[in-house]
């Protein structure tokens, strides 16, 4: 599910600290159409920042100042701070529609509905950068120079440039293809892929729930290919019907239901051109997930992550490429009601060794593998988040995680020969994120906090700025610069769960009158993964919603992200149950605050969130005076295996737990006004969910209302559509809150 929320739902936003010059100028008030115009009020956006590999320059992908959703791809010189396009996404691309499987793989990443550039790869020279675009694949070179690689009306998948430069390689028709550089020739690195078959991809659950994107790993030297091959045959299928404006197309698409079979996985090493083809040892047990596969720098051993069925085992397996000979050098197992984690962060050493991420203590922490013994780097109540880079030479470990407190990220160093020492070497008060090169010695540092939208800079391994590579200082003409003087803080705050663990808040609140009471607009998510509730900025949104004279309002609950096991772990085999407890305690709060009227509290969610409406409504009725459903789960068996199996178990073995959070068998205690939405061509929470939602609610005539949007994904959104949906969702919490407003001291 991977907390499908952009576009559809609010991050936090944050409080400006305005300037006098702001306080004095004639606040303009948002509209919805300006809240989704271009540009972008956010300021300009960049995405997937990279370093190139001689780190002389930091190349974006940056959306145009007239269309929000279509990105460039730009280079900045990191030693002069002049800025270039490399790749102009209008004149080079061909307008082609992209496969169906490009589009699903768009879904499976996010970036559904993102026109123009979406991905590119530095060759390893770093004097030329491979470009997808359209369904082929240009060169592009620092010169201006583009080349085109490819011209094929299947369109390619995956590509990428091997390490060693000389090779392009991506998937065709199910099938890895490898094309020589320097004589433009393709070769089939695989030919039989083909029906259920399919070779260099990553399965369904790998990209939607397991966040591994490719099915396919080059060795370090260009000599060999680590290739995954899938048959998805076993798998049932759900004739899934993208109702459009003007017409339906039905897909027989392969959809692993919960309970039931996955695909079957093998992993070979090959020969760029397919030759020496050798079958790596995964073990007897064929119903297993392939989680991560990676090279030593060595490119002697392959590295692959294991993971059974039920997730509470992961096995990293050392391959002997030349034979496929596999031997377990650990596991991870988790505990006796929990699971394994998946993560990124991890990193094999040149010396051997490996840098590991793991939960064993209850935390997820850095630790350090050499010669068969365990060294923890990291310790204490707080999470890693993620690895930035490792300074084999100075022995020293850069890594994003919230040691300073839940609500905000930072970046942090620890070195191999001082564990435990941990130094932050970002600013407080911000939420960073970073990239960067193999050693952090240059860091590309995205930050934001409640007076500044996300900034960009590069620094070095100290945290030092070297240079801005988007300022995006809210001043000047600065889109959001106008809206300024009328902007909202927001505030923090916690409440008590029924255990006594503390759960966070944060609220914005219009200009509040003495003796007036507001309605609250309460967004929830709930779901695991995901955290809500920091101190980064957000958006537009939030503040037209206040100045709408809402309350915002959003709480993190029990099974929340970055706040340890324990804390996640309420949700083993009981969705449903401590977060929706938790949700209802937030409601609670807030009737206890002399400026909400209890009587006008509603209530919002998408996807996970939109499941947590629904099962909200059913828990307490008349606790809210509406509630909107986005993309709802329903029933937890309609929903894919690896997403569902890690929290709930196999339903053939635990089908209690998967009645007991059933959302449909109780649909009639709901008696609040609902507003069901749902995207008609959703393949990741099918419209199968709202349906089976809508008979029973229709066969016991319960009233309700229903948005549906044709040709939309799990994602409904894009030009007049996102404003339409929300226009839908407030006039639908307007009309429900009217009559019931209290009368003003």
């Amino acid at each position: 599910m991977k907390r499908w929320l952009a576009g559809v739902m609010m991050a936090g936003v944050c409080g400006l600290t305005m300037p006098v010059e702001a306080q004095q100028a004639v606040p303009q008030r948002l509209t919805l159409e300006r809240v989704f115009a271009s540009p972008d009020l956010a300021g300009s956006n960049p995405r997937a920042l990279k370093l190139s590999p001689d780190g002389k320059f930091v190349t974006v992908l940056r959306n145009r100042a007239d269309d929000r959703d279509r990105y460039d791809l730009w280079a900045m010189d990191t030693a002069t701070g002049e800025w270039r396009m490399l790749v102009d996404s209008k004149k080079i691309g061909t307008g082609a529609e992209l496969s169906e499987a490009e589009k699903m793989q768009r879904e499976r990443a996010r970036i559904g509905g993102t026109r123009g550039i979406v991905a590119y790869d530095w060759a390893p020279d770093g004097k030329a950068v491979l470009v997808p675009l359209d369904g082929d694949l240009y060169l592009a070179t620092l010169a201006g120079d583009v080349r085109r690689l490819t011209a094929s009306e299947a369109g390619e998948l995956n590509p990428e440039i091997s390490p060693g430069g000389h090779f392009a390689s991506y998937v065709r028709d199910q099938n890895l293809v490898v094309l020589n550089l320097a004589t433009g020739a393709e070769s089939k690195a695989t030919s039989e892929g083909k029906g259920n078959v399919y070779f260099g991809e990553a399965e369904f659950v790998a990209q939607e729930e397991m966040g591994r994107r490719t099915g396919y790993w080059w060795s370090p030297d260009d000599k060999r290919i680590a290739v995954q091959r899938f048959d998805e045959s076993p798998v049932g299928i759900v004739s899934r019907a993208a109702i459009g404006a003007e017409g339906t197309k039905v897909y027989d698409q392969r959809y692993p239901k919960a309970g039931t079979a996955n695909v079957l996985v093998d992993l070979y090493v090959i020969n760029p051109d397919g030759s020496g083809k050798v079958k790596v040892d995964l073990g007897t047990e064929t119903d297993i997930y392939l989680a991560r596969v990676d090279w030593t720098p060595d490119g002697k051993t392959l590295l692959v992550q294991r993971q059974n069925r039920a997730q509470t085992m992961l096995d990293m397996l050392a391959v002997d490429p030349a034979t496929g000979k596999s031997r377990i050098l650990f596991s991870e197992k988790s505990g006796e009601r929990s699971w394994v984690n998946l993560s990124d962060a991890y990193r094999p050493l040149k010396d051997g060794s490996l840098i590991w991420w793991s939960e064993r203590d209850g935390h997820g922490h850095l630790y350090r593998f050499k010669d068969g013994n365990w060294t923890q780097l990291t310790r204490g109540d707080w999470e890693v988040a993620e690895l930035v880079g490792v300074d084999e030479v100075n022995g020293r470990v850069t890594f994003l995680g919230n040691k300073d407190g839940v609500l905000e990220r930072h970046l942090y160093t620890v070195d191999l020969a001082r564990p435990g020492v941990v130094t932050r070497i970002s600013e407080p008060g911000f939420w960073h994120a970073a990239k960067g090169n193999e050693s952090a010695s240059r860091i590309i540092v995205t930050r934001s906090k409640g007076d500044q939208p996300a900034q960009v800079m590069l620094t070095d391994a100290a945290g030092k700025r070297l240079a801005w590579v988007n300022e995006n200082k809210v001043a000047g003409d600065h889109p959001y610069a106008p809206y300024l003087a009328a902007h909202r803080a927001k505030q923090f705050g916690t409440i008590k769960a029924a255990d006594g663990t503390d759960l966070h808040w944060e609220m914005i609140t219009p200009k509040l009158e003495p003796g007036r009471k507001y309605p609250v607009f309460f967004q929830h998510y709930g779901g695991p993964h995901s955290q809500q509730v920091s101190r980064q900025w957000g958006g537009a949104l939030q503040q037209y919603i206040v100045d709408r004279g809402y309350i915002w309002f959003v709480l993190d609950n029990r099974g929340a992200a970055n706040r340890g096991k324990a804390f996640e772990d309420h949700l083993f085999q009981a969705m449903g149950g401590v977060e929706v407890q938790d949700q209802l305690a937030g409601a609670a709060y807030l009737k206890t605050l002399d400026f909400v009227d209890p009587a006008r509290i509603t209530t919002y969610g998408w996807s996970y969130g939109g499941y947590m409406t629904l099962k909200m409504l059913q828990a307490a009725p008349g606790t809210f005076a509406a509630g909107v459903s986005g993309a709802p789960v329903s029933k937890w068996e309609l929903y894919d295996t690896h997403y569902t199996e890690r929290y709930m178990g196999d339903p053939r073995k635990v089908q209690g737990a998967y009645d007991k959070a059933n959302t449909v068998a109780d649909a009639t205690k709901i008696s609040d006004p609902l507003l069901l939405i749902h995207g008609m061509a959703d393949d990741n929470v099918v419209l199968e969910h709202s349906t089976v939602m809508m008979s029973k609610l229709q066969g016991a005539s319960v009233p309700f209302e229903v948005m549906l949007y044709p040709g939309q994904t799990h994602k409904v959104g894009g030009p007049g559509v996102s404003v339409h949906l929300w226009k839908t969702i407030l006039d639908f919490l307007d009309r429900s809150t009217a009559k019931t407003e209290a009368p003003a001291k």
